[in-house]
């Protein structure tokens, strides 16, 4: 299995180089150079197996070769260890067709522990077979950044540094960054928004010195091995409710289109039949474009869920890919729009291509309130904001006889503030997250430049080397 860029100028790599990568030479995000199958028997298999088991059959698909399948199932055992269910990612019947399927178990309640978990051991393994070391720089509205850190804290060659907009995480998800104080990590508090965040790290790793002199790394969902981790949860909730023979449906919170993308490769796979609903808040860039083909941002609105404030969605590149038949120019020229524009027009095919496969639906803070509300008093389960938002698309595009899964991304005491003022108390708070109030914290501030970042980002891994 190799790889290879949106963007189509950048050479074939492997999945080890994959993941200690981030993006391609040309500036594009890494896909793989075809997509691989998972047959009708095998989903029937997985049905019955458990999640590490699951995981090594969809994960070694997109690796080939490039790992030892021994390494590989040591990394994700160790991986999977550190959640609190059983099943890792419980799937919980609704009724009336709707499921949750929970992915908030790991160490920092969030989705991102399912992937970030697995990748920082994989990137560790990969860094001692090598002997180099790798510099992480990665951008979050939250949750990544919390997952990044715990998974790759203590490492020998690892160091990380996370951009997140100051004040506007939630405050327990700030502390679950600033808190870790080994001395490989350094949180920066950007004076922006993610968007902000975001576009220092891209041009960060546009850059050639910086790269080759400390061997830049990515864990956002540029990096494709955290995409790959992500289909896992799909292959196997579909092969519970019965994939490929019945149709599945599912509801993803979207930000960044990297959870939702995961879910895109599991359907290219064959692990299931049905549609992909794109739930966002009102920052809702990408249900107006699949309304009106035009791909263009505006300013970021500040919501309750925090991890899908976004406007400019990195990882619908990777789709604009495969609408345009993988023609890496024909992306390129929507990129450069983007750029010197503020916009790009999606070709009428294009556009059928992905209404093909997706729905969208924009839903406000005051209607994911109510859907808290909702849930907490019909089934006794109480959601975070994202969640929520999430399952009142799911509701609305659940389609007769067809299972809708709405994926439930965070623990609600992430977000306690947004939960207690829908249902008038604050949800119950795990003992890992109450600890981090009396925590001593460490964050550095700086203004939305690249240069001042890099300055900082120079001084700190220099010290490291």
């Amino acid at each position: 299995m190799r790889y290879i860029s949106t963007r189509g100028s950048a050479p074939p790599i492997p999945f080890d180089e994959v993941m200690l990568s981030a993006l391609a030479p040309d500036g594009g995000l890494y896909m793989p150079e075809a997509w691989p199958q998972i047959g009708a028997d095998e989903m029937a298999a997985l049905a019955t197996r458990t999640y590490p088991e699951a995981a090594l059959q969809v994960l070694k698909r997109f690796s080939g070769d490039a790992i030892p399948l021994s390494d590989f199932y040591t990394a994700i055992i160790a991986a999977y260890r550190r959640f609190g269910a059983p099943e890792v990612t419980p799937l919980i019947d609704l009724g009336d067709g709707l499921h949750l399927l929970e992915l908030f178990h790991g160490p920092t309640f969030a989705f991102k522990d399912v992937a970030l978990q697995l990748l920082g051991r994989l990137m560790d393994w990969g860094l001692k077979t090598t002997n180099r070391r790798a510099l992480i720089i990665g951008a979050t509205s939250g949750d990544t950044g919390t997952a990044a850190i715990e998974g790759v804290r203590g490492l020998d060659r690892i160091d990380i540094v996370i951009l997140h907009p100051k004040g506007r995480t939630s405050p327990v998800q700030r502390r679950q960054m600033t808190t870790v104080l080994d001395e490989n990590v350094r949180n920066l508090a950007v004076e922006g928004t993610f968007d902000d965040c975001q576009s220092i790290v891209k041009a960060l790793f546009a850059d050639p010195d910086l790269g080759a002199r400390y061997n830049l790394a990515a864990v956002n969902s540029i990096n494709w091995a955290r995409i790959a981790a992500q289909i896992v949860y799909y292959v196997a909730a579909a092969a519970k409710l019965g994939a490929p023979s019945n149709q599945i449906d599912f509801s993803v919170p979207t930000g960044n289109f990297g959870d939702i993308f995961a879910g895109y490769a599991a359907h290219r796979m064959g692990a299931f039949d049905g549609r992909l609903v794109i739930a966002t808040n009102e920052n809702d860039i990408l249900a107006r474009t699949l309304q009106t083909g035009r791909y263009e941002p505006r300013g970021v609105v500040e919501t309750t869920t925090p991890s899908m404030d976004i406007q400019i969605s990195s990882n619908f590149e990777r789709l604009l890919f495969e609408a345009a038949g993988r023609d890496g120019a024909a992306v390129v020229r929507l990129m450069d729009d983007l750029k010197t524009r503020g916009a790009f027009e999606l070709t009428p095919a294009m556009l059928a291509f992905i209404r093909a496969r997706f729905d969208a639906e924009r839903v406000s803070r005051d209607q994911a309130a109510a859907e808290i509300a909702r849930t907490e008093r019909e089934k006794g389960i109480v959601l975070d904001p994202h969640t929520a938002i999430g399952l009142a698309a799911a509701r609305r595009r659940r389609r007769p006889g067809v299972p809708m899964v709405a994926l439930a991304t965070a623990h609600p005491a992430k977000f306690q503030d947004a939960v207690s003022s829908a249902i008038g108390r604050k949800p119950p708070v795990p003992q890992r997250l109450k600890a981090l109030e009396a925590l001593p914290e460490r964050c550095d501030t700086l203004p939305a430049e690249t240069a001042a970042v890099k300055a900082y980002i120079e001084a700190f891994a220099g010290g490291r080397a």
